[in-house]
């Protein structure tokens, strides 16, 4: 019969953890980002401490150090995503302030479908000290504090009231976090006086377990009629998302597509599952989607979903498919699987793909291969066209500078503002060469991201996008870097404002209000000086007069050991499809329908034109 071993319980959730192990043998989650605060320093802080340089695991289970608590869990999860949820790591906070900064993070995990563990300090289980500092109080319900903000934004929330609900608390968590469908943030909110309570523990409980990702198979009635309806297809096109990168799927991609002669189009988590040079990769769908992805998926009598959960940017706002388009989609989870009253193939990306593809036999399509040519062709232009005499550079020009510098290990990677829709647009990378965060589109994920990349990633050249809005959000895991000694290279590009909703601002009717500093209300326009601000935190920091000299200094990063930060001015005038034909769809933005002026009755007659295309499916 197996004994016991007496440990706190924040003792016991760290020696667990240490033991949770992957299918190749490292640990699920190999370390821990903390800041300490009076609710998480003497419990968890303790046991953390011996976990690292004591005896309580068997090899040691590290803790770092990060700058703030979003943005520490912004490089877990770029950790996550970098690993392809094959590994995720722990995040722990003090109560208040630290919590409730987590909440941000922890939502962006949701909407990416990403593993993370939060474990966030909270009040005293036994109310004795009520209220602590930073206690939130419900004055209706006694029960409540402030990590039930995440209760909407994780897929498991428990509070740990006793130091025994850790038995099945714990292994509820990896369950959610290595689960292929339902996988996503969890939240263990730690009553701060039951993390330092001790408990005489199984010692079986401390056994190591290897978690395995499972796969799915497809339900065989879902099959046939899946495979029959791409049987019969004329124009099918797919559509990959990031579950293709999570299944490991890419190499039944590839097979699948060459083999039927059926073009792929991608969402932002599914591009580079395929190289941009493979023939049937037709490039970016949607409202940032290429000519030829898009006129594809305009024709296409069948839309094939493998791993995507169908967001507006992908769609269109449901007005980019043909009226008459029938849609196929594949994803572990039935939620995704059915949307826009989508027939669904419930399974697992990679073990679906080999099955329709034995079912299809010798069926073959016979996609647009000239239309292809013809946009590539057309970015290849649009990236390299000279930049006029006194002119800044546009985000094209940028791109275009960096890929021309850019290697098969380079990965480009950001966030949120213009750059995204221009480099799911514009960039052609090699497989696994592209990270973006664009289901949550969270303006500060851009730097600490990059952390979380190259930890996962250590072999690959990080090439972190931020623009100067961005970056002003959350930078200092620059620092974190620094001491580290993490090296990536940010590209910061100025262009004085929040350009991407400038445009967007008067897309809809409105003028320029808020959004570029030239348009706000303020005294004196700012004289940011960045090169300055990120070399006072340890990095390289330089500003680039023009792109040959971004070119140089890209070049020169690969020599250093930490980050390094280039600047470099842009326009804010020009949009990522601005001159290309074809390029880009509509984008359902509310215009308000009275009180403006003309330019406002225009932008609400297009709107309503545009909206009347929209399929009106679940």
């Amino acid at each position: 019969m197996s004994g016991t071993v007496r440990l706190t319980a924040a003792q016991a959730m760290v020696r667990w953890l240490g033991v949770q192990m992957t299918a190749e043998g490292d640990r699920f989650i190999p370390g821990i980002w903390a800041i300490f605060g009076h609710g998480n320093v003497a419990g968890l802080g303790e046991a953390l401490h011996s976990a690292q340089y004591g005896d309580l695991c068997e090899t040691p289970f590290p803790t770092w150090r990060g700058q703030n608590e979003q943005t520490m869990a912004h490089a877990a999860l770029a950790f996550a995503k970098g690993r392809a949820r094959r590994q995720a790591m722990a995040v722990t906070s003090s109560i208040g302030p630290g919590a409730t900064n987590l909440v941000t993070a922890a939502a962006l995990a949701h909407v990416n479908r990403l593993p993370l563990l939060v474990i966030a300090g909270d009040v005293f289980a036994n109310r004795r000290p009520d209220p602590v500092l930073q206690q939130v109080e419900d004055f209706d319900d006694g029960t409540v504090s402030a990590n039930d903000c995440f209760r909407p934004v994780v897929r498991y929330f428990d509070r740990i009231t006793r130091p025994e609900q850790l038995l099945s608390a714990l292994p509820r968590a990896l369950r959610v976090m290595t689960d292929p469908a339902n996988c996503g943030p969890v939240c263990l909110s730690f009553c701060q006086d039951v993390q330092a309570e001790a408990f005489d523990w199984p010692e079986a409980f401390f056994s190591p377990r290897v978690w395995h990702i499972r796969r799915p198979a497809p339900d065989a009635r879902e099959l046939e009629e899946v495979a029959g309806m791409v049987a019969r297809a004329a124009r099918p096109v797919i559509i990959c998302g990031g579950g293709v990168i999570y299944s490991g799927a890419e190499a039944a991609l590839e097979a699948f597509a060459t083999r039927h002669q059926i073009p792929v189009t991608e969402t932002q988590a599914g591009k580079s599952a395929l190289a941009q040079a493979h023939p049937m990769n037709f490039g970016a769908a949607g409202v940032d989607g290429s000519a030829a992805a898009n006129a594809a998926l305009s024709a296409a009598d069948l839309v094939i979903g493998v791993g995507t959960r169908l967001q507006d940017f992908t769609t269109g706002s449901r007005a980019l498919f043909g009226p008459d388009a029938r849609l196929v989609s594949i994803n572990t989870h039935g939620y995704d699987a059915a949307k826009h009253g989508a027939v669904s193939l419930v399974a697992d990306a990679q073990v679906a793909l080999a099955a329709v593809s034995e079912k299809l036999g010798s069926y073959r399509a016979s996609p647009d291969i000239a239309a292809r040519a013809a946009w590539l062709a057309a970015v290849e232009a649009k990236c390299q066209a000279p930049v006029a005499t006194g002119a800044l550079p546009s985000d094209a020009h940028v791109i275009g500078a960096v890929q021309a510098v850019a290697t098969d290990a380079s990965v480009a990677l950001c966030a949120a503002g213009t750059m995204p829709g221009a480099l799911k647009l514009l960039w052609q990378p090699s497989a696994g060469g592209y990270h973006m965060e664009y289901g949550f589109s969270c303006m500060g994920y851009e730097i600490a991201g990059a952390m979380g990349l190259k930890l996962a990633q250590p072999a690959r050249e990080v090439l972190c996008f931020v623009g100067d809005g961005s970056y002003m959000m959350a930078n200092s895991e620059l620092a974190t870097a620094v001491m580290r000694r993490i090296r990536f290279t940010v590209i910061l590009t100025d262009n004085r404002g929040y350009g991407c909703i400038n445009r967007l601002q008067q897309g809809t009717g409105g003028v320029p209000f808020n959004n570029l500093y030239a348009d706000c209300t303020i005294e004196e326009q700012p004289r940011i000086d960045y090169v300055a601000h990120a070399a006072s935190m340890g990095a390289y920091a330089v500003k680039a007069g023009d792109l040959a000299a971004l070119q140089a200094e890209i070049k020169a990063a690969r020599a250093r050991d930490i980050p390094t930060v280039i600047v470099i001015e842009t326009t804010a005038a020009q949009g990522p499809g601005d001159g290309l034909e074809g390029a880009g769809h509509w984008w359902d933005v509310a215009v308000p329908q009275t009180g403006g002026p003309e330019r406002l009755r225009d932008a609400y007659a297009s709107y309503i034109t545009n909206a009347a295309r929209a399929r009106l499916s679940n």
